[in-house]
């Protein structure tokens, strides 16, 4: 197969303005002539479904909650993304293009991330228009802040909760949709099969999570807004109900699924407490604004932080790194600290952790600043691990967070189904091997508000679609696979839970496909995943039936798919030799300890067709050309 990204021609600058004058148009009038299903209510899905219902068309939104307000997006904290250059510190368009270009490790595409970068601005004005809370500054202008992999203040926010804040918006408009009649609103659904007719992706079938029923829904076009994969590694920061279900139902149906190694271990995480956890905490990175990492220069020193004095600490991101010092990127910071516990430096009772201690900036600004940028964060951590973080430094360290692989996408974020479109996390395309912080707020947002509406008209206005049934072959076919899943589920009645599956699938993932990865683990990693999902449909007890409320046949399902996708996670990390970003192999480093890239070998995406069940799945790839900004060794010292 040949991947056609279809990046436009021009210069970098006029590529999307370009592009969007070139596209065919559906006219105003016979927009609501077409129906596209949006699966997902998260800030991608919302603002894909409030913006197309704005345009005229006929939307189905699916959500698998009971309202679009408890997407994980409300988990984001820290803050936005865009170059408006309030602060007069130099930022512009091609700084932020440069830095997520740079961040990502070189494995990105330009265009893709230069037009993110370029609609970032509209981000900003669109979400103050909807009532958005940023933060403002003392003469009532909107404030920003830093974040990691950047040397100046481009992240707007709002204190501690802006994901919540941006989410509430973009519900705000869908509703006003929902209310105008043009989105259909459909909670408790989760999409289950992906319909694919005459090579176009047609519709879905979903299951009422309440009821239980099996339901077919019928369009021109799908949009999947289901965000990331992370919770593979069964402990993560991301939401327990969060799945790579819709999407991995996509690609054995013939979408590829791009880079799925390319995961985003985040240094700011409340430690495990115990094995009985099932999830983990995110501390925001923007607390690596104004507090400080450090461990003991003593292994093993077991005295509270305070007694320790200022000559007996090692801020060891700023010894390293004096450029950016605490705010290097995502994946930098967590392997110095990952380093650091595994020589013996480590703190709190596990010795898995580091702090990050805001004594200084108190001294500096007082309490009651810290309280007005920071307060709400500084209460979850006081409300989780009982300690008080306005006099004891907080304890951090790394944990599975984001994953920038995905769906395959081309330009006009179509996957290499006709028809099927994949925005937000779902797709691998904006951020290489890892993500800076604050950009997954700017991607959903780019994507739903500002790049969607555009181009799916592109591929209404030109394609053919026959009508469409329930009694359709592809309709039937997909409703009967479903339900031989289910009932293939159900028949098993082993005795262990579908949580200890996880569980064990967790452990893997971590010890062998976490932070640190080599070619012998990763070998051993996929032996083990695929001995334990045999071993899952022969010994899984899923309680219940098919036709009611049943939340164990809901995990149940998504569990199978991650004993999948783990695979072939592991698959792609083990076929990537060398370290770049979030992949970082042990045998691929500087002597610095930094990622080591190999750009003649592997500048490409790597993305993964479905050959079958049982079979090696194949490779394809799409070549990465730079030609504004020349790749090269990653130094943020």
């Amino acid at each position: 197969m040949t991947l056609d990204a279809k990046i436009p021609s021009g210069p970098i600058e006029k590529k999307w303005d370009t592009h969007r004058f070139n596209i065919k148009l559906v006219n105003a009038a016979n927009k609501r002539k077409y129906t596209v299903i949006v699966v997902g209510t998260g800030l991608a899905g919302a603002s894909a479904a409030a913006s197309l219902g704005e345009l005229g068309y006929n939307v189905i939104s699916l959500c698998y909650h009971e309202s679009p307000r408890r997407a994980h997006s409300i988990a984001a904290q820290g803050g936005i993304n865009a170059p408006k250059n309030y602060t007069n510190d130099g930022d512009s368009i091609y700084r932020l293009f440069y830095d997520t270009l740079k961040g990502g490790d070189y494995r990105a595409r330009e265009a893709n991330v230069y037009r993110l970068a370029q609609v970032s601005g509209n981000i900003i004005d669109q979400c103050v228009a909807q009532g958005v809370p940023f933060g403002r500054e003392y003469g009532g202008l909107l404030d920003n802040r830093s974040f990691g992999g950047a040397q100046v203040s481009r992240t707007f926010y709002a204190r501690g909760q802006t994901g919540q804040q941006l989410l509430l918006g973009a519900y705000s408009a869908l509703s006003r949709q929902i209310d105008a009649g043009k989105v259909k609103f459909y909670p408790r659904r989760e999409m289950l099969d992906l319909i694919v007719s005459d090579g176009q992706a047609r519709g879905i079938v979903a299951r009422d999570l309440v009821g239980g029923d099996l339901e077919v829904y019928l369009a021109h076009a799908v949009v999947l807004a289901t965000g990331g994969y992370a919770n593979t590694f069964y402990l993560s920061t991301m939401a327990k109900a969060s799945n790579a279900t819709a999407i991995w139902r996509a690609y054995k149906r013939g979408a590829l699924f791009a880079n799925p190694c390319f995961t985003q271990i985040h240094p700011t995480c409340i430690p495990q407490s115990g094995p009985y956890q099932s999830k983990l905490t995110l501390m925001s990175e923007s607390l690596r604004n104004d507090g400080r990492i450090w461990v003991p220069k003593k292994k093993g020193d077991d005295r509270n932080p305070g007694d320790i004095p200022e000559a007996e600490r090692d801020y060891y991101l700023e010894r390293l790194y004096p450029s950016f010092g605490n705010l290097v990127p995502r994946d930098v910071a967590s392997r110095r600290a990952k380093e650091m516990c595994d020589n013996g430096f480590g703190v709190g009772p596990t010795k898995l952790a580091v702090y990050l201690d805001f004594a200084d900036a108190i001294n500096r600004n007082g309490k009651k600043w810290i309280q007005e940028k920071y307060g709400n964060l500084f209460d979850m951590y006081h409300e989780i691990t009982a300690e008080d973080p306005y006099k004891t430094p907080m304890r951090i360290y790394p944990a599975v967070h984001y994953t920038m692989g995905g769906l395959w996408v081309d330009y006009n974020l179509m996957s290499t189904i006709p028809g099927l479109y994949v925005i937000g996390e779902a797709n691998f395309s904006d951020h290489g091997a890892n993500r800076l912080g604050a950009s997954a707020l700017m991607q959903g947002l780019a994507d739903g508000y500002f790049i969607l509406p555009y181009t799916i008209g592109d591929y209404l206005a030109t394609a053919a679609f026959k009508p469409m049934q329930d009694a359709d072959k592809a309709v039937k076919e997909a409703r009967d696979a479903t339900q031989a899943r289910i009932a293939r589920l159900l028949a098993v009645k082993g005795k262990r839970t579908p949580d200890d599956f996880h569980k064990a699938l967790g452990q893997i993932m971590w010890n062998n496909v976490g932070m640190g990865r080599n070619k012998k683990r990763l070998t051993e990693a996929i032996k083990q995943i695929v001995a334990l999902r045999e071993e899952f449909w022969r010994d899984v007890n899923v309680v219940g039936g098919p036709n009611d409320f049943n939340s164990e046949l809901e995990r149940a399902g998504r569990i199978a798919d991650f004993l999948e996708l783990g695979e072939l996670l592991a698959r792609d990390a083990l076929h990537r030799n060398e370290s770049c970003g979030g992949h970082f192999r042990e045998e691929y480093q500087t002597e610095d300890g930094e990622a080591k890239r190999d750009d003649k070998k592997f500048a490409y995406v790597a993305a993964w067709g479905y050959a079958g069940e049982g079979k090696t799945p194949v490779l394809h790839k799409e070549p990465l050309t730079f030609e504004y900004v020349k790749p090269s060794q990653r130094s943020y010292k």
